[in-house]
């Protein structure tokens, strides 16, 4: 475990400045690790694998190989955010597997929330070894582990899902970030000019929509929390309340109830949503919400989503319940 303790005199990462040293002497110490071989990434679009794979663009150029898997549970436009920053800025080796169906498909009737978290985490795993395997003279595999992550459990980050690769591939880790806190990893991604929708992303759960889409996921219920968050988010970010949230979403369980939409009986789902407040994510508070952009969310919502007829919003902090709801 020593080689996984921060060191005492290493001074958190506040400001640009600092943020500059800490990329200087990984790019140095990433070139000495890596040398002239070829290292893999999986790119997830979120803030800690996109810093990884910022410095490693910086580093080794194009002995980086990152790899994208869409299994359909991303939010809206973020697939396209990681082609377009990767790929068509930085010039980065992108593999973009499109497995949204064959995701969905393992998920079709899977209600239980563990049962789902695992579907996801071993299927993830198989397409990612089966691109490994594509590759040739691949000896590193880098990680976005950072340090909450060895604290919590161990050295290898396990939303990652990459833990789980066979033996045989037998890659030695890189990870940059293991000694970082999530506040200094955005730091540093600023200063290595990604964009602030990916720098400040909010902390989303590994299986992705697939534990706000609850229940066992359905294509058009999943489209559903797909679009009412991407809604959500809009107006949060028109209103100012981006940067004084700390997670906002929605979820849309699995039942329906009876409405009206343009004069017309409905029987549709709700969607609800979640807007909490916290230091540690231990407990959490709600975030007071005006009320007035409630309704001009709860209009938008149930005029634009297809299928929602109802929008509630979840009032209770953690505990009784908890930030997400699977």
């Amino acid at each position: 475990m020593a080689d996984n303790k921060r060191p005492e005199s290493m001074a958190r990462i506040t400001t640009p400045a600092l943020a500059q040293a800490f990329i200087d002497e990984q790019l140095a110490a990433l070139r000495a690790q890596i040398g002239d071989k070829k290292v893999l990434l999986a790119l997830s679009g979120g803030v800690d694998s996109s810093v990884v794979a910022a410095l490693l663009i910086k580093a080794v150029g194009k002995q980086l190989t990152c790899v994208h898997v869409n299994h359909g549970l991303l939010r809206k436009g973020e697939p396209e955010q990681v082609i377009e920053v990767f790929r068509n800025q930085m010039d980065a080796n992108l593999v973009y597997v499109d497995a949204v169906d064959r995701f969905l498909d393992k998920l079709a009737g899977v209600a239980d929330p563990e049962t789902k978290r695992k579907v996801i985490g071993a299927e993830f795993i198989r397409v990612f070894e089966e691109e490994a395997r594509k590759l040739e003279g691949i000896e590193f595999l880098a990680q976005g582990t950072i340090y909450p992550d060895i604290l919590e459990s161990g050295p290898v980050k396990a939303h990652h899902n990459v833990g789980g690769l066979p033996e045989d591939l037998q890659f030695e880790l890189v990870e940059p970030l293991k000694f970082l806190y999530k506040d200094e990893v955005r730091v540093v991604g600023k200063q290595l000019g990604l964009p602030d929708g990916m720098v400040y992303r909010q902390p989303f759960p590994g299986p992705g929509l697939g534990v706000r889409c609850v229940g066992a996921i359905t294509r058009d219920r999943l489209e559903a929390v797909r679009e009412s968050d991407a809604i959500l988010r809009e107006e949060f970010a028109k209103n100012g309340l981006a940067g004084k949230v700390w997670q906002y979403f929605t979820i849309v369980p699995d039942f329906k109830s009876t409405g009206i939409t343009e004069g017309k009986r409905t029987y549709d789902w709700p969607v609800v949503i979640r807007a909490v407040n916290t230091v540690d994510a231990v407990t959490a508070e709600v975030a007071e919400l005006p009320f007035p952009l409630l309704q001009h969310i709860t209009a938008r919502i149930t005029s634009e989503v297809k299928g929602v007829n109802r929008v509630l919003w979840d009032v209770t902090p953690k505990p009784s319940g908890t930030i997400e709801w699977e």
